[in-house]
């Protein structure tokens, strides 16, 4: 049986309804994304999103949505990302070590170069 790793993701939507989205720089996972990550053994997937954001943008998030999920299959790795979203939040953004974060009006997204599958990750938002 594959190793799961469970990670999250959290699409932050403004009162102009434009997206907050991460440009990572990491060589695993290059180009536009939304924040998110790793969630830690024996922590709450909802408490998992909510620090992952406050980690990589500085926002603090509240009541995130569940949305869906996307998987994806590695040769030894199944991964499953639990998707969220929400529309209320405080505070200043500031970039991390993960990469840039900054809003962008929802159209502009795909004039940008994606990390992997976030095409089809952004289709699970709709």
């Amino acid at each position: 049986m594959k190793k799961i790793i469970l990670t999250t993701m959290c699409l932050i939507c403004d009162n102009d309804g434009k997206y907050l989205v991460e440009k990572r720089i990491k060589k695993d996972w290059p180009g536009l994304t939304f924040p998110g990550g790793h969630v830690e053994d024996g922590e709450n997937i909802v408490d998992s999103c909510i620090r992952e954001v406050k980690e990589e943008t500085g926002l603090d998030i509240f009541s995130p949505i569940c949305v869906g999920y996307y998987e994806w299959n590695e040769s030894d790795v199944r991964h499953l990302s639990i998707l969220f979203k929400t529309n209320t939040f405080k505070g200043k953004i500031k970039s991390s070590k993960e990469g840039q974060v900054f809003f962008i009006d929802k159209n502009e997204i795909k004039n940008h170069k994606l990390s992997n599958d976030f095409h089809k990750i952004l289709k699970k938002f709709e």
